[in-house]
């Protein structure tokens, strides 16, 4: 069932301390693994779809994507029996915010997080304003993600993480629904050098202060078996690095609501077809190198359904 607001699925998550995964989709075969799995786990889901998502279903129109990409996910949660919601991941730009409200999405993030606070709170007002008019719910991001190692100094991991005495400010004055934290993630594979290291403290004051969903970013965990059969096959990803379980665990443990997820689906859905074209080098129909990377797919995001939490939550 499409939601009409992506805060029905947080709130639930909020007061019943799990977490719900956010899936980022690049296309149909992203988003067949992605719902195959919240019907087999009962989940309830959220779909994400970047700016440059919406460009690429729009064939370089990001507008024409917009509303592509709403009509796909509605077709899709029509006749299941979850909830599923789809939002627009990280709209640095009123442009791209817009074209998500109009088309549909039923929650947009307004990032505005490299600006100075008073113009990221302004900018985020106005979003608020305008998508709340709709019904459609909003996301913003505070500190910035860029995965801080234990060498920094404690200046540096201040000045980059996010000031919970800021978030209260934030919330308060934007009546954003959901709050991004930096608390020590970034994006991508390679996240960290040493161990993950996320300031759990730091995430407790802030829900303490908010008491609304909070999301985390950069939350992937780069599984090593998905890595090494990527390898295997051509792949050259080496070192790469992400969050492990037992830390998404902890992160729920202490407020986060929203986990984030895009490039261990990237990984496995890359490390099988590239299996599946090497196995396979008579087969013309790309049809039959899609399937199992949509298994794949699948695969991983009910792993991770399984981890939050939200499995059995629909």
């Amino acid at each position: 069932m499409y939601v009409k607001s992506t805060k029905e699925i947080l709130d639930k998550a909020n007061a019943g301390y799990y977490g719900v995964g956010a899936f980022n989709i690049n296309d149909i075969e992203f988003l067949a693994g992605i719902m195959s799995a919240a019907v087999e786990k009962r989940s309830p889901v959220i779909i994400q779809a970047s700016e440059g998502a919406m460009a690429y279903a729009g064939n370089g129109d990001f507008r024409k994507g917009a509303y592509v990409l709403t009509d796909i996910v509605r077709r899709y949660a029509d006749d299941v029996p979850v909830p599923v919601a789809l939002h627009l991941d990280h709209g640095h730009d009123m442009d791209h915010v817009m074209a998500a409200i109009k088309a549909g999405f039923t929650s947009v993030m307004i990032d505005a997080s490299a600006r100075p606070f008073e113009e990221n709170l302004a900018i985020t007002s106005e979003v608020v304003k305008i998508a709340h008019a709709a019904g459609i719910s909003v996301e913003a991001e505070l500190g910035r993600l860029v995965g801080v190692e234990d060498n920094v100094s404690v200046a540096e991991r201040d000045a980059t993480l996010v000031d919970p005495n800021e978030a209260k400010i934030f919330v308060e004055k934007t009546g954003v629904d959901f709050l991004a934290p930096a608390i020590g993630t970034s994006h991508g594979a390679f996240k960290f050098k040493g161990e993950a290291k996320l300031d759990f403290e730091r995430l407790q004051r802030v829900k303490a202060m908010t008491k609304i969903p909070l999301v985390l970013h950069g939350a992937s965990s780069v599984l090593e078996e998905d890595v090494q059969k990527a390898n295997a096959y051509g792949a050259k990803i080496e070192g790469a690095k992400g969050v492990p379980f037992d830390v998404l665990k902890e992160s729920i443990k202490y407020g986060i609501n929203k986990i984030n997820t895009d490039t261990d689906l990237r990984i496995a859905f890359i490390a099988e077809l590239r299996k599946a074209l090497h196995d396979k080098p008579s087969e013309i129909d790309p049809r039959n190198f899609f399937k199992p990377a949509i298994e794949a797919v699948k695969k991983v995001v009910a792993q991770r359904m399984d981890v939050l939490g939200s499995s059995g939550k629909a």
